[in-house]
């Protein structure tokens, strides 16, 4: 097994005003050759967009686009025709194809919203643009893993074009869980959003992440109720 831990402090950080934002991989104006990406995970942005303010209509091209609201609510709008809002019980996901122009905003009126925007590398590519959003019941996640994101229609997920899975559980305290790879020769990437946890004898905190290679499963132990995301991608190494 190989592992690399990134603390939350070792993340990339800039605050416009409108925007304040934490990179987990090299974006935008943040560049650190030791974090590119991991296996096909290329982003890994913790944003938070102040009330009235959001991200202006820009393009995307071959890369399946992944947000998760943590606080407050997100509006979409996009050259597929799709738009709406999506709440911290939802999650989206685009795939960005041949290209797509899209927009997002803060949906709130009255708070800041804070979601997770994720970027992974497309397994087909040049695929027709495609956008899908979906609720998911928060009580299916406690103390085991709700599958968010999948390519495969019977895990009951968004679909993406990709042999990658997001999973989230929320555990309580001195709860023990495993995750076992769906993919041969995946990699995991296991981002704690908040709480305390040991992932094979290695502590997190809030915000901090733990990439995990070169095994088929992974032991888990929250030391704190804890809220944790897990993004299995193909190793590219």
């Amino acid at each position: 097994m190989e592992s690399i831990f990134h603390p939350a402090s070792s993340r990339g950080h800039a605050n416009h005003g409108w925007l304040d934002t934490y990179h987990s991989f090299s974006f935008a104006g943040w560049f650190n050759p030791d974090k590119i990406h991991f296996g096909a995970l290329r982003v890994l942005n913790d944003d938070l967009v102040a009330i009235g303010e959001g991200f202006g209509t820009h393009p995307h091209d071959n890369m399946e686009i992944v947000s998760i609201p943590l606080q407050g609510v997100l509006e979409h709008k996009d050259s597929t025709g799709a738009k709406g809002l999506i709440h911290n019980d939802e999650v989206q996901i685009m795939s960005a194809g041949t290209g797509v122009l899209h927009s997002e905003y803060n949906g709130s009126k009255t708070e800041p919203v804070n979601f997770l925007q994720i970027w992974v590398f497309p397994k087909v590519e040049n695929i027709a643009p495609r956008y899908s959003q979906m609720q998911f019941d928060l009580k299916n996640r406690h103390n085991k893993w709700q599958i968010l994101v999948s390519p495969d229609i019977q895990d009951k997920a968004l679909w993406i074009n990709q042999d990658s899975i997001f999973a989230r559980a929320n555990l309580s305290e001195s709860t023990s869980l495993r995750y076992s790879c769906k993919f041969a020769g995946s990699c995991v990437y296991f981002f704690l959003i908040d709480g305390k946890v040991e992932i094979e004898g290695q502590t997190l905190n809030k915000r901090d992440a733990l990439g995990l290679r070169k095994a088929d499963s992974f032991d888990i132990k929250a030391l704190s109720s804890s809220d944790l995301l897990a993004i299995e991608v193909p190793d590219l190494t």
